[in-house]
């Protein structure tokens, strides 16, 4: 871990940030345009998985209101959600000084989900419709923040110890309250609540990632600013009030910054795993713990990987698409696993990295 810690890896140049942020965004464009374009179609010969042609330039063809009406909400927020999370993961694998933490450590989706099974169950969604499930999603997350927060808190910082701890705690308290209210529920709101809970995009609407995108936009711009504080809290607290960083009020920014993200994030599209996880170690072995171009690269790559896994969720199963968030824990999980045994080996967990 102490790579993780010290950043070590080549330094950063002005040169360096541009050329490697210019790849991540050529990739995240490329990904873009292939998962708006790859796809179920038609031809004389009916539906089948190909690319959309010159046909969704018409109007009065099926593959125009597939390709307008369906497809380019999907990956406008495949890609604005994908870059919220691992933003999120990489902000808050720098708090808490752990490169397996990712934003569904502290409870924050377990909260939205909460609200949202609640919302559900309440009735809320036949009367607002999805909005008024994401609603209640954010709102929930926003109160778990709040309580997270106050159980952490040890006068002005948030001792990473005591973050987990107040997360771990909520998250099961969310888990147990949740099952607590799907028992309770008919079959209809419990097969709704479940299909929430799994996350996916298919009823996705422009209007919807328009509405999203000024807030997330604004909380990863607030996340940015912070990437030299970040820096200096991924060599632990003391180090960083040497360095003139004002500890407390950084990661209490950082935390409640992250954790709307998460919220705002599963307000979209449902709770969406692992993204925020994968994306941040993986780019950290690759570019270095410099968050100045970690966290950039992160947005970037979150949004790319998320963009092709919502087009396999889309694709693997002709004429049938998979929830999202299944495909992320699927690919996810294995990741996961790797992460664990290559730390286990090098003694990293145990503090002899």
């Amino acid at each position: 871990m102490s790579g993780f810690i010290t950043g070590r890896g080549p330094r950063l140049t002005l040169r360096r940030l541009a050329g490697v942020l210019a790849i991540c965004a050529a990739i995240t464009a490329v990904c873009g345009a292939l998962a708006l374009l790859v796809g179920t179609v038609t031809d004389r010969t009916g539906w089948h998985l190909g690319l959309i042609g010159a046909a969704a330039l018409d109007p009065g063809s099926p593959d125009h209101a597939i390709l307008w009406g369906l497809r380019l909400p999907r990956v406008l927020a495949a890609l604005l959600v994908g870059a919220a999370l691992a933003g999120a993961g990489a902000a808050l694998q720098a708090l808490l000084r752990n490169p397996l933490a990712e934003p569904f450590t502290l409870g924050i989706s377990s909260g939205a989900s909460l609200a949202a099974v609640l919302a559900i169950r309440l009735g809320i969604e036949g009367v607002f419709g999805f909005a008024g499930v994401g609603g209640a999603a954010l709102a929930g997350a926003a109160g778990t923040l709040v309580i997270v927060w106050r159980l952490a808190r040890i006068g002005k910082h948030l001792p990473p110890a005591t973050l987990v701890l107040a997360g771990v705690t909520m998250s099961m308290f969310c888990a147990a309250a949740s099952v607590l209210i799907q028992y309770t529920s008919d079959f209809t709101e419990v097969t709704h609540m479940l299909q929430w809970m799994m996350g996916g995009m298919e009823t996705i609407r422009l209007i919807t990632v328009g509405y999203a995108a000024l807030p997330i936009g604004a909380a990863l711009l607030v996340l940015l600013a912070h990437a030299r504080e970040l820096n200096a809290l991924a060599a632990g607290p003391d180090v960083a009030a040497s360095l003139g960083v004002a500890v407390g009020r950084t990661q209490s920014v950082v935390f409640a910054t992250a954790s709307l993200l998460v919220g705002a994030a599963i307000a979209v599209v449902g709770p969406i795993g692992f993204i925020g996880l994968i994306v941040p170690h993986a780019l950290r072995a690759m570019l270095g713990a410099d968050h100045r171009l970690l966290l950039p690269a992160s947005m970037f790559g979150g949004a790319a990987v998320l963009a092709i896994c919502d087009t396999l969720a889309r694709t693997v199963v002709p004429l049938h698409h998979l929830p999202t968030g299944a495909v992320t824990a699927v690919l996810g999980v294995p990741f996961f696993v790797v992460i664990l045994v290559g730390q286990k080996q090098r003694s990293a967990l145990w503090g002899r990295g």
